[in-house]
């Protein structure tokens, strides 16, 4: 079974860093084997440190250690294949683990209980699991699962032992279980809450409606101050207290110890991010967040419409004076459907098959319960990949209806068939759909089917998009969708401003900034709209407000190095360069730039020993071979030249450039032989280079005098 779910998809394992995996794993410094590991356990997901303002606090540290052992795997190296392999695995492992749960969740004692292997098939190929399963950040949900499973199998031991001592020693460990899918997931530290509801239900055999009046009693006994013991309190079931008070002892130290790593700090959220929770007036609200459950309930039932990201108008909200709108009537629907079911359940007397549905709710329910909007605002609309965990509730409320409907019929062929047609169904959306998580230009188009009037779905198509005119198109398409989208402004500008339009590129950063007046990468770039405008001294108050804004910012130090040169301004122009290089060892353009400039002032010694200086940091970088190349030449020692020019074209073959230089200094060094074939090379890669033909003419002229003369 476990083979089975991982089968299903296979697809992306041929998948790339793509969405979010490029902050959480491509651009996280958290999982590189020379940052400090203790660093994982003091920022977030993403990286960053969680006191700091602008942390999504989602600490899951055991999900970062898990990338950063995939790291360690591949020798400090990123290979996508090897993290979707790592999921793969893991969700395997969950199903593996589903079966032996699902008896210990519906108690069965017949070998010949078909739910248990019903729900895990189900499990195994639900599409809604694309997400979780194909997308490499999905790996939080996925271990948040493993442990969350372990925790209930481990609990479940503690139900049957008889020592007190043991009971609440198992049950601990249960909690240490739930801790840990806590710290792969938020999510997790609801699990429990499903250990509670398993014990009340399925141990212990209580109707939901008979909790209430167990409470009571209790109570009358602690007003009457008798004590509670295993003497007088056994209508009480004295262990189950005990494995309740532990529970609730571990769920309330686990929240305070994620509400202190917060810093007790609530994560700040935009409007775009979940605008239901951002409505005006507490029924509108609650309308809408209803309306996100019908939904999320429909995803559950036929997985048809998945979506990479379901923010930013993909759900338009509900207006109360719209009453029109055909949605409120689809959600009075659900609720009357959803309130009948659970009326007409919680009306059975207490039995196995009403035991076994009220606990199939409490893992659909609880699970969900933090994505809810109730507890606090979440910053998202959907997350398919949130409804890894409570589909296992899904499941189990599927397989007891097949069983139901098996008992009653007398073709059960008419079941089999049906079950069979419903799992390849799934399987075929599963692997289609894990297909769709291969490459962003894939997950993108798949996304503007579902919600085309989600402006992110737009600015993501236009940003991975190589064609101008469709990049412009979509970007303008998610600023007619969501007009203060300051992202797609920035972005925007910067392709008008490539292609030559830098009127309209300064008015859009303009806006950009004044929708979020500390918006650095928008303030750099309008520095550089500026620069080419000429406007000299207002690009360098934009460079330095972007620096205010962002101290460690390389590529602004870059531009603004940039400005210093247009300027003349060279001291300046390298103490920029050099901040940058300083702030991001690795940025070769900022190298290059100052041996460049250096060589053009004359400054050849300096200009060598900052070559040497950046090669020693970028070995494999064609352009610094090249401009040391250069300078070498300039210095007469061709040897050393000829070296460094021969690495750059083994690096960059097709580099007509590589190819002319290294001619010229054949040409000076009179092995005109050598000169001649290095010009040849340079027209054939670009027939339209004059000073070539020129230099080639002259060579071969001196070639046929020195021909002449022997």
């Amino acid at each position: 079974l476990g083979l089975l779910g991982s089968a299903c998809f296979l697809g992306s394992m041929t998948g790339m860093f793509i969405f979010d995996d490029v902050e959480a794993v491509v651009n996280n410094k958290d999982i590189q084997l020379d940052t400090p590991i203790y660093n994982i356990f003091g920022n977030d997901f993403w990286g960053t440190n969680m006191n700091h303002n602008s942390s999504h606090k989602s600490y899951r540290p055991l999900t970062v250690l898990s990338f950063r052992f995939n790291v360690w795997l591949n020798d400090g190296l990123l290979y996508p294949r090897s993290f979707h392999f790592f999921n793969l695995i893991l969700h395997g492992i969950a199903t593996f683990l589903c079966y032996p749960l699902l008896w210990v969740l519906y108690r069965s004692n017949k070998r010949t209980d078909i739910k248990p292997l019903l729900t895990t098939i189900l499990f195994a190929v639900h599409p809604v699991h694309s997400e979780a399963v194909s997308g490499i950040v999905g790996r939080a949900d996925l271990l948040c699962t493993v442990f969350s499973f372990a925790a209930i199998l481990i609990y479940s031991i503690g139900t049957k032992s008889i020592s007190m001592v043991n009971t609440i020693a198992i049950t601990f460990l249960a909690s240490i279980c739930s801790g840990l899918a806590m710290l792969a997931k938020e999510q997790g530290i609801t699990v429990l809450g499903v250990c509670s509801a398993f014990d009340l239900l399925i141990v212990n055999n209580i109707h939901p409606r008979d909790i209430i009046k167990e409470i009571q009693l209790a109570l009358k006994y602690f007003k009457d101050n008798k004590s509670i013991s295993k003497n007088n309190c056994d209508f009480l079931r004295y262990r189950l207290i005990l494995r309740q008070i532990v529970l609730i002892i571990s769920g309330c130290f686990l929240m305070y110890f994620r509400w202190w790593i917060m810093g007790f700090k609530t994560p700040h959220f935009q409007k775009v991010d979940n605008p239901a929770s951002f409505a005006d007036g507490l029924f509108t609200r609650i309308i809408n967040y209803n309306y996100i459950y019908a939904i999320n309930s429909w995803l559950l039932l036929c997985p048809e419409w998945l979506c990479f990201d379901w923010s930013m108008g993909c759900i338009p909200l509900i207006n109360l004076n719209e009453l029109y709108d055909p949605r409120i009537l689809s959600l009075a629907l659900f609720w009357i459907l959803f309130g009948s079911i659970i009326v007409k359940i919680f009306n059975l007397p207490t039995s196995t098959f009403s035991q076994n549905i009220f606990m199939a709710l409490s893992f659909l329910i609880i699970p969900f319960s933090v994505a809810s909007n109730i507890f606090f605002r979440v910053g998202f609309v959907i997350a398919e990949r949130v409804l890894y965990l409570p589909s296992l509730g899904f499941c189990m409320l599927i397989a007891i209806g097949i069983d139901a409907l098996y008992l009653r019929l007398q073709r059960k062929y008419v079941i089999y068939t049906a079950f069979i047609l419903l799992v390849i169904i799934n399987i075929s959306r599963s692997h289609f759909r894990s297909l769709d998580w291969k490459s962003e230009k894939h997950l993108f188009t798949s996304g503007l089917r579902v919600c085309p009037l989600n402006a992110k779905v737009h600015y993501n198509l236009a940003k991975t998009s190589h064609n101008i005119s469709l990049a412009i198109k979509h970007y303008r398409e998610a600023l007619r969708l969501y007009p203060e989208y300051e992202q797609a402004l920035n972005n925007l500008a910067n392709v008008l401003r490539d292609n030559g339009d830098l009127s309209e590129a300064e008015t859009l950063l303009r806006r950009a900034l004044e929708i979020r007046p500390d918006f650095a990468a928008a303030w750099m770039n309008l520095g550089i709209v500026l620069s080419h405008l000429k406007k000299y001294d207002e690009a360098l108050k934009s460079y330095n407000t972007a620096l205010i804004h962002r101290k460690k910012y390389p590529d602004c130090y870059y531009n603004l190095g940039n400005l210093f040169l247009s300027k003349k301004m060279y001291n300046e122009a390298y103490a920029a360069w050099t901040q940058a290089t300083n702030q991001k060892p690795s940025h070769s353009i900022a190298w290059n730039n100052m041996i460049v400039m250096m060589d053009s002032l004359g400054e050849l010694d300096k200009a060598e020993n900052l070559a040497k200086k950046a090669l020693q940091l970028l070995p494999e970088d064609s352009a610094l071979h090249f401009n040391l190349a250069n300078t070498l030449g300039k210095k007469g020692h061709y040897e050393n030249a000829e070296e460094h020019f021969k690495t750059a074209i083994n690096l960059r073959p097709n580099q007509a450039l590589y190819h002319t230089n290294l001619g010229v200094l054949y040409h000076r060094w009179k092995k005109y032989t050598l000169a001649e074939e290095q010009y040849l090379i340079a027209l054939r890669i670009n027939p339209s280079l004059k000073n070539v033909e020129q230099n080639l003419k002259t060579v071969q002229k001196l070639i046929s005098k020195l021909n002449y003369t022997y």
